[in-house]
């Protein structure tokens, strides 16, 4: 019989059903699990579903039975890849599932800010309708999209979606290429060449050491045009602090980002200090999570561990 324990079941809604599987098995649902429970919650476990629990090599070391980390999730940094190699545990993760739900996001922040709905919205609960005397006012700027170029760090499919969104839209979509590469081909703007001509940059790539980081102070300083800023991705590949300080200086012109370093973020963090500004918008880490995206997810993490089971795993990362 497997034991499958799902260490943060919380991550996914309570509305998202989890298929059974077909097999013998014991499956242990806990909604949140703190770095010190992880050990003692999966002895005797062969299979961890995880989201953003981490899966350390310490951890590896105490649960011997481990055989498969089925990932709830794209992402797989949470996991100590190499520790589960060393051991042969499949390390599995979810693919495709964040087609709709993700772009949709950006685009939803992409035109609050762009058409200032944040700022009107207020005026309209603070009586400012009334005061103007008239059936509009214009007390903050409206841009269309049509027109305005996309620069998108990012080509995987996530990023080749929202370029076919920007371009309904009428939009110029440029795919950035990575910073500090050059020669990568026909479908690529160079770096400098999109920081410095984009209306609006979106990121949609994943976290990795090469990446963590990588818009900061001179890359807000080399964007001429003060672009809004959306991260629908990850935390971490942004300086946060240098953006916030971009904002203030007038580098950028506003902030649409659904993820921080550190989730949940402190107080104070950088942006939670500024997230009440009209111009900035803070939403906690749910782009991926339309009711759709949720159920595709959890079935494909179901068929995942299934497919291990019968000795032909899928969606194996390396």
């Amino acid at each position: 019989m497997q034991k499958i324990v799902f260490l943060d079941r919380a991550t996914l809604a309570p509305q998202i059903a989890l298929k059974r599987p077909a097999f013998e098995h014991e499956l242990v649902e806990y909604d949140r699990t703190a770095p010190d429970q992880v050990a003692a919650r999966l002895q005797g476990a062969s299979i961890v579903i995880t989201n953003k629990v981490a899966i350390s090599a310490d951890i590896i070391e105490q649960v011997p039975t481990l055989k498969l980390v089925a990932v709830a999730a794209t992402g797989t940094d949470v996991v100590d890849k190499a520790a589960c190699e060393k051991r042969g545990i499949v390390v599995s993760n979810i693919r495709g599932y964040a087609v709709n739900t993700v772009p949709e996001h950006t685009f939803a922040l992409m035109l609050a800010l762009r058409r200032n709905l944040i700022a009107y919205r207020d005026d309209v609960l603070n009586g400012e309708w009334q005061k103007s005397g008239q059936f509009c006012f214009f007390n903050h700027a409206i841009r269309d999209l049509g027109g305005a170029t996309l620069g998108i760090i990012g080509e995987g499919v996530l990023g080749q979606r929202v370029a076919d969104i920007a371009k309904a839209f009428g939009m110029k979509p440029l795919f950035a290429a990575h910073k500090g590469r050059e020669g990568l081909g026909p479908l690529y703007t160079p770096w400098d060449e999109v920081l410095a001509t984009s209306d609006v940059i979106t990121i949609h790539s994943p976290l990795t050491p090469h990446t963590r980081g990588m818009l900061s102070t001179a890359e807000f300083r080399a964007m001429k045009k003060k672009p809004l800023i959306i991260n629908t991705a990850r935390g971490g590949l942004v300086d946060e602090a240098a953006l916030v300080a971009a904002l203030d200086e007038g580098l950028i012109s506003g902030i649409g980002f659904d993820v921080l370093t550190t989730e949940p973020p402190a107080p104070d963090n950088a942006l939670m200090r500024i997230a009440n500004r009209p111009n900035v918008i803070v939403t906690p880490h749910v782009a991926w999570a339309s009711d759709e995206a949720q159920q595709s997810l959890a079935d494909q993490l179901m068929d995942n561990i299934a497919a291990f089971v019968a000795g032909a795993p899928v969606n194996v990362v390396s």
